[in-house]
């Protein structure tokens, strides 16, 4: 599709005879300055509902941004749509002000903090404001607070997730310092959780943690689920992990798993409360807990450092594609990875249709003594 593309004189002469001249850049960026008689729709809203703000399909529309390349993108989705008269501006917003020609600025009254921390999020059509604003609203659970949780939290706090809601029970200890990034040396003896906040704070004061010293079981685990939008398991054991799908299940709230194992690590979406007989859960995946002998933990079969850091930072592209409904989750899906190998393998996971848990029409069947469980005895 030939978008028509115009020098910004021409651009202002076609203004002067009618034609509706529209910024598509964000609120931040526009304060900087906008072409006199422009209107500022940002991309996102303006290709979400054009209607909205342009009811006209036949005027003429002239789009503009900073250089030339989210105005093209938008031309293109309005022709798309029926509009059959729009063209962009070469050189954007920067070759219009070098050409000396008029500009206005907006009234101040924008939140400056907003346009400036999330700028590089603001400039993706994908997210815009209106998907920073969704991250704004949303509230994520992190479990555990060490070598997972820490790449997770980190990152989600930064991407600006509004509420983080971290539970562990543990304390910072030396042999962490090796993986678990939110902490450091001065922070040995102290809880986890309050050495996760004081990070977090220090990384984004916009976002609000709520730090949980505490071991969930299935007297706390809906209390802590109340209000979240996704879970991310970051538990170092197994009866956290099945007690966390039963939660999640039974409340419809996906799980982003992830898991660690001397070089190998693995990431899936567990999200069956919301696709019954779609999705799996983390059941579906292993029934039975392994044998403890055959699934050390870190402890007691070491861990290569770097590891978790690529594992939680993938648990917290897939939470935030969650809550922005972008692209493709890993539903279905477990993406393993070798590190001695540099190399990423995905097998399919399909939902079994004789879970205990999950399957379509049953009914919960409530909790259950996950240790007992998981030592072979339930």
């Amino acid at each position: 599709m030939q978008i028509p593309e115009i020098d910004p004189r021409e651009a202002q002469r076609r203004c002067l005879l009618g034609a509706t001249l529209v910024d598509v850049r964000e609120e931040g960026e526009r304060a900087a300055g906008m072409a006199e008689g422009a209107l500022g729709i940002a991309y996102a809203d303006l290709t979400a509902s054009p209607d909205s703000h342009l009811a006209d399909r036949d005027g003429e529309l002239l789009l503009i941004c900073q250089s030339g390349r989210r105005s093209l993108l938008a031309a293109e989705a309005l022709a798309r749509m029926g509009y059959a008269r729009v063209a962009c501006v070469q050189g954007g917003t920067a070759l219009w002000a070098a050409e000396g020609l008029p500009m206005w600025r907006p009234e101040p009254g924008i939140d400056q903090d907003f346009h400036e921390r999330y700028a590089r999020h603001l400039l993706l059509p994908e997210i815009g404001s209106r998907g920073q604003r969704r991250l704004q609203a949303a509230q994520v659970l992190v479990v555990g607070a060490g070598g997972l949780g820490s790449p997770a939290a980190f990152y989600l706090a930064a991407a600006g997730v509004g509420q983080l809601r971290i539970v562990d029970d543990d304390k910072v200890d030396r042999s962490n310092l090796q993986r678990q990034i939110l902490h450091v040396d001065e922070d040995v003896g102290r809880s986890k959780v309050a050495s996760a906040r004081s990070r977090l704070a220090a990384l984004n004061p916009e976002v609000s943690i709520e730090a949980v010293e505490a071991r969930i079981d299935s007297g706390n685990v809906e209390e802590l689920l109340a209000g979240v939008d996704v879970v991310i398991d970051g538990a170092d054991n197994f009866p956290t992990r099945y007690l966390l799908n039963d939660a999640c299940v039974k409340l419809g709230v996906p799980m982003v798993h992830g898991a660690v194992h001397r070089f190998e690590g693995q990431v899936s979406v567990f999200d069956a409360g919301r696709h019954r007989g779609e999705s799996p859960c983390y059941r579906c995946l292993f029934p039975q807990p392994p044998a403890p002998e055959s699934a050390p933990n870190c402890a007691e079969a070491g861990v290569l450092g770097v590891l978790p850091g690529v594992i939680g930072l993938l648990q917290a592209t897939e939470a935030i594609k969650l809550i922005l409904s972008l692209g493709e989750p890993l539903r279905g899906r477990l993406l393993q990875f070798d590190a001695l190998a540099m190399r990423f393998r995905e097998t399919r996971l399909p939902p079994d249709a004789a879970c205990t848990v999950c399957a379509p029409g049953l009914d919960f069947p409530g909790y259950v003594d996950y240790e007992e469980f998981c030592n072979g005895r339930g």
